[in-house]
C-alpha cells in the first residue's frame, strides 16, 4: 500500500509541475513587448478542435493543450476472451475511467517543425513524444516514440473510433508505440496516382524501449494508394457528410526479431502459446491489406493481416492469420425520424492463432450506436453488444456476449 501511495504521489506531483509549467509559460509569452510608442499583443489565445491554443501573432509558435477522459462500464468483463476459459471467466460489472489522457502539441520556430506528446494520467504512461519535420507535403521526418504507422485500426485514436473498443485482431497484429526515425509523404495528389508513404527504423522493442535487444531493427512499410485523388480522413465515422466519394487501398509490411511476438501499451509482450523470449529469440515477419471509403455518412473500414513467428530457440514456426470488417452509417439520411446525431455500425472479426489447425478460430460480431454531442467525436456515447464465438478441433465451441456503455469527452 505504500508503494502504491509513493507512486500514485509521484504522478500526482508530475501531473501538477507540468500543468504548472504549461499555465506559466503562456504567460510569459504573453508578455507585452514595450517599445517607445505602442505595445503589441504577442500572443493570442482561443479554444479549438486540439483544445487550448496558445499563438504568437507571427505564428512561428503554437502550443495547443487537451484533455480527454473516457468513462466505460461493460458486463460481463471488459476484456475480450483469449481462450475458451475467457468466455465465462467472470460475472462482474465494470464501472472505470478507461482512459485520462493529457495532450500538448503544436510547432516551434516555424509552423513547419512540430511537437506532440501525449500523457495517460491513469497510468502514468508516456505514450507518445515526437518531432516533426513537416515542410514539404511529399517529404516528412518524424522522430521520437508513437504509434507505428502501420494499420488503420491502431493509428486511429481511441478517441475517434466508431466502435467502443478495437476488435480482437489488434492484440496478436499491432506494432502498437516504437521509438525509432520515420519518413513520409503523399505524391501525385488529386491524381489517379495519388499515393501516400511512410517508411519506419524502429527499435522493435516496444513503449518506453529506446534501444533493441540485437543489432536487428524494426523495419515497417506502408503504402496507401488514394485512388479517387482524396485521402480517408483517420477517424471513424463519416461526420464530416462527404460529398465526394474518399477511398484507399494500402499494403504494409514488418520485419523484426526481439524477444516479443507481441505488443502493447505495456510495451513487448506475448501471445498465447509462446514462453518468455531471450535475445533474438523470435524472428517476426508481417503482412497486411486495407481498405477504407466514407460518402454521404457511410463509412467503411477493413484489414487482411498474416504473420509468421519464427522461434530461433524452439525452432518452429507459427502463421497467424485475422481479418475485420466494418461499416457504419447515419439513417437519418435515409429515414428523417431517425436524429441526425445517431449513426449505426457493426464489425466482424476473425482470428485463427494458429493456420496449420484447420478449425481454430475466434470471432467477433458487433453492434454499435453511437450519440454524437455537440463537437462530435470530442464528444460522444457509445452502446455496444459483442457477440463471442470460438471454435476449435479438440474442444467443443464456446459463445459469450458483452454489453459495454461508454462516454468519451475531449476537453
Amino acid at each position: 500500500m505504500i508503494a502504491i501511495s509513493l507512486m500514485l504521489q509521484r504522478n500526482y506531483c508530475i501531473t501538477i509541475l507540468g500543468l504548472s509549467l504549461l499555465l506559466v509559460t503562456p504567460s510569459l509569452l504573453a508578455q507585452e513587448d514595450k517599445t517607445a510608442d505602442t505595445q503589441q499583443k504577442k500572443i493570442d489565445i482561443e479554444y479549438t478542435n486540439k483544445g487550448f491554443q496558445f499563438k504568437t501573432v507571427d505564428n512561428k509558435h503554437l502550443l495547443h493543450i487537451e484533455s480527454r477522459l473516457q468513462f466505460r462500464f461493460a458486463t460481463p468483463g471488459d476484456q475480450n476472451p483469449l481462450n475458451y476459459d475467457d468466455i465465462y471467466a467472470t460475472d462482474n460489472t465494470v464501472f472505470k475511467i478507461n482512459r485520462a489522457r493529457l495532450k500538448i502539441g503544436g510547432h516551434a520556430f516555424q509552423p513547419y517543425l512540430k511537437y506532440y506528446f501525449e500523457y495517460e494520467l491513469a497510468q502514468g504512461n508516456l505514450l507518445d513524444f515526437r518531432m516533426m519535420f513537416n515542410k514539404w507535403k511529399a517529404f516528412n521526418i518524424k522522430v521520437g516514440q508513437w504509434k507505428t504507422y502501420y494499420n488503420r485500426e491502431r493509428v486511429i485514436s481511441s478517441g475517434k473510433q466508431q466502435m467502443v473498443e478495437r476488435s480482437i485482431i489488434t492484440r496478436p497484429f499491432t506494432l502498437d508505440r516504437q521509438q525509432g526515425i520515420e519518413f513520409s509523404g503523399r505524391i501525385f495528389e488529386g491524381s489517379l496516382a495519388d499515393i501516400t508513404y511512410h517508411m519506419s527504423i524502429l527499435t522493435g522493442s516496444g513503449r518506453g524501449a529506446s534501444e533493441n535487444d540485437d543489432n536487428h531493427l524494426m523495419y515497417v512499410g506502408r503504402l496507401q494508394w488514394n485512388f479517387l485523388g482524396r485521402e480517408v480522413s483517420m477517424s471513424g465515422s463519416d461526420l464530416d457528410y462527404c460529398l465526394k466519394p474518399e477511398a484507399l487501398i494500402a499494403l504494409a509490411a514488418a520485419t523484426n526479431t526481439s524477444p516479443y511476438t507481441r505488443f502493447s501499451q505495456d510495451g513487448g509482450g506475448q501471445l498465447d502459446g509462446f514462453e518468455p523470449g531471450v535475445t533474438g529469440q523470435y524472428e517476426v515477419n508481417q503482412f497486411m491489406i486495407e481498405t477504407a471509403f466514407k460518402y454521404k455518412g457511410f463509412s467503411w473500414q477493413s484489414e487482411l493481416h498474416s504473420k509468421e513467428i519464427i522461434d530461433h530457440v524452439n525452432l518452429k514456426t507459427t502463421q497467424l492469420n485475422g481479418s475485420y470488417f466494418q461499416a457504419g452509417y447515419f439513417f437519418s439520411n435515409l429515414i428523417p425520424v431517425v436524429p441526425k446525431s445517431l449513426e449505426v455500425a457493426g464489425r466482424f472479426a476473425s482470428y485463427n492463432p494458429n493456420a496449420d489447425i484447420t478449425k481454430n478460430l475466434e470471432q467477433e460480431y458487433a453492434l454499435a450506436f453511437n450519440w454524437f454531442f455537440k463537437g462530435g467525436h470530442r464528444n460522444k456515447l457509445s452502446a455496444e453488444f459483442t457477440y463471442f464465438a470460438l471454435q476449435s478441433d479438440t474442444i467443443e465451441g464456446d459463445s459469450g456476449l458483452r454489453f459495454r456503455i461508454q462516454w468519451d469527452i475531449s476537453l
